[in-house]
């Protein structure tokens, strides 16, 4: 059986683009924003709309002690499937994940619950190779800051790193 054998013969890989939109901030969140979209696909605008509102709202229930900082991504899957990924840096060192949803017919992202338990030490998903684009990119500027002195100016640096590129 040749390696990796669920990959249909079919698929053909392409590149996807990530797009920085800026800062969100709010009292308890500083989050760097994505777009993830095929080249000629972008997000429409009410899909961005639902996806900040559901980040006003899901950072608002979600934050930690202290402020967070991390990065969010809105990728576009298909025509009209979207996943919204919010990696919070905690424990100094570990970006934790929060993972939403919209689907076709639906008017709001939705927490995403796959449909097979979260056993431990069982293998489940966490980025696709496009999104770990992104999360290479803000892996390498957050472990930047962390060797920095960390001051104002540290910090600054770090909310103007942004990413933009092929996937």
């Amino acid at each position: 059986m040749p390696p990796h054998s669920e990959i249909s013969p079919d698929y053909r890989h392409y590149a996807k683009e990530a797009k920085p939109q800026g800062l969100l901030e709010t009292a308890a969140w500083t989050l760097k924003y994505y777009h993830l979209e095929k080249p000629g696909e972008p997000v429409p605008a009410p899909v961005d709309a639902a996806a900040r509102a559901a980040l006003a709202g899901a950072t608002a229930e979600a934050a930690g002690p202290a402020q967070d900082c991390g990065f969010a991504v809105l990728h576009r899957c298909g025509a009209d499937f979207y996943f919204l990924l919010i990696g919070a840096w905690r424990g100094t060192n570990e970006v934790w994940e929060a993972v939403w949803y919209l689907d076709a017919g639906m008017d709001a992202f939705a927490p995403f619950a796959p449909a097979y338990p979260a056993e431990a030490g069982v293998p489940r998903p966490t980025f696709c190779v496009w999104e770990l684009g992104v999360v290479a990119h803000e892996s390498a500027a957050w472990s930047t800051y962390l060797a920095s002195p960390r001051m104002e100016t540290d910090f600054e640096a770090w909310r103007k790193d942004l990413f933009s590129g092929a996937v």
